[in-house]
């Protein structure tokens, strides 16, 4: 494969070779019809009476020497100074000689946690980002999306356009279109992710929201719901009706740390790349239309959708492996 910027492809080098040597036309006639440069076309020819048809493959475009880069000995001694003393790159940096961002690449480079993370005694790994086994626990919250209304608002029709400045006379007049509520459920373990749009966020909708999504994670393959973490809602902490459901699916139930978001931050990071990669994707004509898109999109991001944490896996892989563990018993 060609280099990604590359006016010429192999073949396309091939051609130019075939032209200028076997036809023995002008290099300044066929670079125009290439639509390379002079330079480019000499270049190519030069490499090919060189070595031959090898010379036309691409060449790696990291640089023969590296004088700025830490040498594998000082490395070295950066990672055995932040195993045996616990430093982190602040402290590492000055003692070596190095800046603390150097010092911060080489443990990135190296897969060092981060000191937080570890026990510190022994150095092991005590932190964990993600359940043992699916349905361990399960993240809900909602995302509150400003409704759209029919024919779309100004991402449709512009700035200034007929339809905002109608939008704006509607809301003044206090007909407001309101908000549309997508609810969602993340599985910490495989990241499966459930969704659906109500137009409240009220607790028997929350209650009947969570009975459909353990019934959606069962038809995936997740046995049971154990644990269910939400934020401190009354709709989540003082409902009899989330207490029903919560029975009914035979979960407890865990709440976020108070104005501690990140304790619920898988729901966060979902709600985010909902937002990014589905409500706002494209301009949409109305709150039906993008609806509509929801369940495509949750299958992409369930089924195809590569996730940085589970090794460029979508979030499904996870069942298959859990299955052959015997996790989703």
């Amino acid at each position: 494969m060609s280099h990604a910027n590359a006016r010429l492809t192999i073949y396309g080098r091939a051609e130019l070779v075939r032209r200028v040597v076997d036809l023995g036309r002008p290099v300044a006639h066929v670079v125009i019809e290439l639509n390379v440069s002079r330079a480019t076309g000499y270049k190519w020819l030069a490499r090919w009476r060189a070595e031959g048809p090898t010379g036309l493959l691409d060449r790696p475009s990291r640089a023969h020497r590296l004088p700025g880069k830490t040498s594998a000995a000082l490395e070295a001694e950066v990672l055995a100074m932040r195993s045996s003393r616990k430093l982190g790159p602040a402290r590492i940096g000055p003692l070596l000689g190095l800046a603390p961002s150097t010092v911060h690449a080489v443990l990135r480079r190296h897969g060092m946690h981060r000191l937080a993370w570890l026990d510190r005694p022994t150095g092991q790994l005590v932190r964990r980002y993600e359940r043992a086994r699916p349905g361990e626990l399960v993240h809900v919250d909602v995302k509150k999306l400003g409704a759209i209304r029919p024919g779309g608002g100004w991402w449709v029709h512009g700035q200034g356009s007929a339809a905002q400045i109608h939008a704006r006379t509607e809301n003044r007049a206090g007909r407001r279109v309101g908000y549309d509520y997508v609810h969602c459920a993340i599985d910490d373990h495989t990241r499966l992710a459930y969704a659906e749009i109500h137009p409240d966020e009220t607790a028997v909708t929350c209650a009947n929201f969570l009975r459909a999504a353990a019934a959606w994670f069962t038809g995936q393959g997740i046995g049971r719901i154990e644990r269910v973490m939400t934020d401190n809602a009354k709709a989540y902490r003082t409902s009899h009706a989330w207490r029903e459901a919560l029975a009914d699916i035979g979960a407890e139930s865990r709440f976020t740390r108070p104005y501690r978001p990140q304790t619920n931050g898988k729901a966060e990071r979902f709600n985010r790349t909902l937002a990014d990669e589905w409500a706002y994707i494209r301009p949409f004509h109305s709150s039906d239309e993008r609806a509509a898109d929801l369940p495509d999109w949750l299958h992409t991001y369930n089924h195809h959708r590569s996730h940085t944490a589970l090794g460029g896996q979508p979030p499904i892989s996870r069942i298959v492996v859990s299955n052959a563990a015997g996790h989703n018993t």
